[in-house]
């Protein structure tokens, strides 16, 4: 169900989506999609969280010893993934879910910047610095979503700089 959702986002977006079109691009029955969702925000929420641990899963900066090699694994780890995963920009920039889809004490990007800092272990900044930072990175990577479906290179290579001038301004004696 939620591969079908992922699915008709891309194709209808979020206002044209109903749990009738999931249910019947899923080849279930409405009723059986309700088993599992009350309704269809439900089922947006719980393809952002699939969405956010499948990027988690899949990111690997083992053996990355330079944050600013972090930096640029991650921003082209992100842009590869948003190129591969069913829905996931429309729910990453202007998208339907709630701030705090993720987790209900915290929002979306400090739940982020939480999980980059466990991924970077030793090298990474306060969790306050990597939450910036991926403001930062939301921000300008959405604009180059926006204006390639692709991601614009010349936004996406900004979003680099960006954010590594902020961090190296924060990690800087």
């Amino acid at each position: 169900m939620l591969d079908a959702a992922a699915e008709l986002l891309d194709a209808v977006g979020l206002d044209a989506l109903t749990t009738s079109a999931i249910a019947t691009r899923a080849e279930v029955s409405v009723g059986s999609l309700y088993q599992f969702f009350p309704d269809k925000h439900a089922v947006v929420e719980s393809l952002t969280r699939r969405s956010f641990e499948r990027f988690s899963a899949t990111l690997d900066l083992r053996g990355t010893r330079d944050w600013r090699a972090a930096v640029d694994a991650v921003i082209d780890h992100y842009v590869a993934f948003s190129r591969t995963e069913q829905g996931f920009l429309v729910l990453s920039f202007g998208g339907p879910v709630g701030v705090h889809a993720l987790d209900p004490q915290d929002d979306n990007n400090a739940v982020v910047g939480k999980a980059l800092g466990g991924v970077l272990g030793d090298i990474a900044p306060p969790d306050d610095v990597l939450r910036l930072a991926v403001e930062i990175a939301d921000a300008i990577l959405g604009l180059a979503f926006r204006r390639d479906p692709a991601g614009d290179p010349g936004l996406v290579a900004e979003a680099k700089t960006a954010v590594k001038a902020y961090l190296a301004a924060k990690l800087s004696p």
